[in-house]
């Protein structure tokens, strides 16, 4: 991410075009809100994080704020923040549910979110008060599209 940020402002002295990386990346088994969070259902518990659109336009994460163990989270509604060195955006849960575990190591550690945002950058995980919300989400191939069409706007 900084070596993308330096060959850029490198790139822009130099008077010099650069291809930025392409789309990013998403994954097939996983559900996705438009606001850019992602779930992962097994069983009646979802893993719940921000997708790798999300942290590629947010830039270098600095803080991510987790909601407390065993608080109630609602389909759509915010539950925590991620602060980078850009923005600070709040991460809408999507699904309703209690929250069971919070990725700790994102205290210490919160650059896992843009190093795995998929794997180790995950940051809550929810007992799903209902599991048909899950069919509101897009899949990965609707997802895909849908970042497409939003970045092809800005």
């Amino acid at each position: 991410m900084a070596s993308r940020l330096w060959v850029s402002k490198v790139a822009s002295h130099l008077k010099l075009s650069i291809a930025h990386r392409g789309f990013a990346s998403v994954v097939k088994d996983l559900k996705y809100c438009n606001s850019h969070e992602w779930v992962k259902v097994d069983g009646g518990s979802a893993t719940v994080g921000i997708t790798d659109h999300a942290q590629d336009h947010l830039g270098d994460v600095v803080y991510v704020e987790l909601p407390e163990v065993g608080a109630t989270v609602t389909q759509g509604k915010s539950f925590g923040a991620v602060e980078s060195v850009k923005a600070t955006s709040d991460i809408n849960s999507p699904v309703s549910g209690k929250v069971v575990e919070v990725n700790e190591e994102l205290n210490s550690h919160p650059g896992l979110v843009n190093a795995s945002p998929y794997g180790e950058g995950w940051i809550m995980k929810v007992e799903m008060g209902n599991s048909g919300e899950v069919s509101s989400l897009m899949d990965s191939d609707q997802y895909s599209k849908f970042c497409e069409e939003e970045d092809s706007k800005h």
